[in-house]
């Protein structure tokens, strides 16, 4: 019969002697954090006194010992919060960008409705009731808020306080349905219309524009790179010498929360490394950037600011929003040109290039998120179902049933 262990933590039973000066001697075996049972003893005047003091000895051994990082099923959710927290820093495996988005969604999202309460209080029920609540309000937020809580209760199991993750039973969220909607060529013409007449009349105050509003866009239309890859092309990534015309996408520009905005150097995702060849109006555009770049590093950024430094996406969309609104164009950002390739190219050669122009893993996301979807048939099915028209005889046959 296999005896049960002792927890680590805990100790056997006391027993005490008499020491040779008087005093007397409490020992147990103390089971220590490493599994390892090790005798503990301490003296006192007597054997009540020898007991007090080993049982304290122990309290401080266990109190030194313990992980401080340990919860419970008794823990207060906003304890596991910062133990999250903390576990995301350590494992270092997500951008810092995505670290303080998740951070943002947890304290402003998730913590409200749970802040208060102990771990073994977050049911399936509440989780199930919270989530939806969230729906109401947006698919997006519902989203978001499942994310984070399913990640942080997903520790709190692997922490042994909870025995399963609430998240993972409750209700599935529901998108509800939409449609993908890429801009025509018509449309695209009047954006860059509008970005060429803005801020071109006279007698407007500041400074008057560089052009590189416009200049982007070509970029994202003829590489369908998104607005920080773009942002992130340097002097060495582009190769106008060749025919056609290549850019190198390894990079995106990020901008850390409380730090200063940088070329991380690689993009979203593994597969969204790549080397693109790009049509005649973007290497006509590359060439005018690098003609104005005046620095010899190779590594200078194609799009900058006036002081140099690196330009961030937020600056970038507010500065196309304020454009296009003053033009009454509506409905335009720079992801709308990633779709606009998207549905170009799938138009023209199929969803699995158009997959591989935008470095996505998957055909599927590609056409599930970027493709707008067209309500006509390829007119070729005519062309193939002629094989099943009446041959001569039947043809006879039908023509006499209808006289």
């Amino acid at each position: 019969m296999v005896r049960p262990r002792t927890p680590i933590g805990t100790f056997g039973a006391i027993s005490t002697e008499a020491a040779s000066n008087g005093s007397a001697i409490a020992r147990t075996r103390y089971r220590d954090q490493d599994g390892r049972l090790r005798l503990v003893q301490a003296t006192g005047a007597n054997a009540k006194a020898a007991e007090r003091k080993l049982k304290t000895t122990i309290a401080h051994r266990t109190a030194r010992s313990a992980d401080p990082g340990v919860i419970s099923a008794d823990s207060s959710f906003a304890k596991l919060v910062e133990l999250w927290l903390e576990d995301l820093d350590l494992e270092g495996r997500i951008a810092p960008s995505t670290r303080d988005l998740y951070e943002w969604n947890m304290r402003h999202l998730v913590m409200p409705a749970f802040e208060h309460l102990a771990l073994r209080e977050v049911s399936v029920s509440r989780t199930d009731r919270f989530l939806k609540a969230q729906a109401v309000i947006s698919y997006n937020r519902a989203k978001q808020s499942k994310v984070v809580l399913s990640l942080a209760l997903g520790l709190a199991v692997r922490y042994e306080a909870i025995a399963r993750n609430p998240v993972l039973s409750a209700s599935r969220l529901r998108k509800p349905s939409s449609k993908t909607v890429a801009l025509t060529v018509e449309k695209v013409d009047a954006v860059r219309a509008a970005v060429g007449r803005w801020r071109t009349g006279r007698g407007l105050a500041g400074p008057k524009p560089d052009g590189q509003i416009g200049q982007i866009i070509e970029v994202m239309l003829g590489t369908s790179a998104r607005i920080g890859e773009v942002l992130a092309l340097r002097k060495c990534d582009i190769d106008v010498t060749s025919t056609p015309a290549t850019v190198r996408i390894c990079g995106t520009v990020v901008s850390p929360k409380g730090k200063p905005t940088y070329r991380q150097d690689h993009p979203k995702t593994a597969a969204s490394r790549r080397t693109v060849s790009v049509p005649s109006f973007t290497a006509e555009v590359l060439r005018e950037r690098l003609a104005s770049l005046t620095d010899d590093d190779p590594e200078q950024l194609l799009f900058h600011s006036r002081n140099n430094t690196p330009l961030t996406t937020n600056n970038v969309r507010r500065r196309l929003r304020a454009i296009l609104d003053e033009a009454g164009i509506g409905g335009v950002t720079p992801h709308a040109f990633r779709r606009t390739v998207a549905t170009v190219i799938d138009r023209a050669a199929g969803t699995d290039l158009a997959a591989e122009l935008l470095g996505h893993a998957s055909p599927e996301i590609t056409r599930a998120y970027y493709i707008e979807k067209q309500d006509a048939v390829n007119p070729r099915t005519a062309e193939i179902l002629e094989q099943l028209a009446p041959k001569a005889a039947s043809r006879a046959v039908l023509d006499a049933a209808m006289e």
